[in-house]
């Protein structure tokens, strides 16, 4: 009986955050083919999907959307986490479709910004011409947005210290790794802080049970 309640809860949960959970499913679909594939062929396989700047000039709206269903490496579970730790409780705050504008917004442009910077680097000879194909895929700033939206749902008297932790994580990487990716996942950070205008006017967390209802 008790385990049959705990599947119940998880179910609704999971209910409660349809898009966070879909995506997920599509994650571990894509994460199960590419333990399928030879190195080789995943490597070009993903090329084909990446947001790299040769990619983004020939097709930008198709690798945009390609690049979030894929998690290079194959590695699902810790997004899984992730993903119920971060994305459910912003999706169940603010609505599915809030929610989906955070992640679009902050995987769209942090992709554009950052791939900007590194043509404005090869340009300028800070970068090799060869890094236009440059391996991008993941979901990664989208989850830094959300990340960062979610401190507008911390109480005041932790807020300060989460939003300076978030700063912290992900602005380490940005002084000294100085990658484009460093870059993607901080513009990232700012885009969900700049969010604040979708979370006016939402209440608490909607309860799974009345979302089930």
């Amino acid at each position: 009986m008790g385990m049959r309640r705990g599947f119940h809860r998880v179910w609704m949960y999971v209910r409660s955050a349809p898009g966070t959970y879909v995506w997920l499913a599509v994650l571990f679909g894509t994460s199960v083919a590419l333990h399928h594939m030879s190195p080789e062929f995943e490597e070009e396989f993903l090329r084909q999907r990446s947001t790299n700047i040769h990619e983004l000039s020939d097709n930008p709206v198709r690798v945009l959307v390609a690049s979030a269903m894929w998690i290079e490496g194959g590695y699902w579970l810790p997004y899984a986490v992730l993903y119920s730790v971060f994305h459910a409780p912003v999706e169940r705050w603010l609505g599915t479709v809030r929610w989906l504008v955070v992640c679009g917004a902050a995987h769209v442009l942090a992709t554009l910004i950052s791939e900007g910077a590194l043509l404005w680097g090869i340009r300028h000879g800070m970068a090799p011409a060869s890094a236009v194909n440059t391996l991008d895929v993941g979901v990664s700033y989208a989850l830094a947005g959300v990340v960062a939206v979610l401190a507008y749902r911390i109480p005041v008297r932790w807020r300060y210290a989460y939003v300076f932790g978030v700063l912290l994580v992900y602005g380490v990487p940005l002084v000294f790794g100085r990658t484009f990716t460093d870059l993607g996942h901080f513009v990232s950070v700012l885009i969900g802080f700049g969010c604040y205008p979708l979370v006016v006017g939402r209440g608490k967390v909607r309860n799974p049970k009345e979302t089930a209802a």
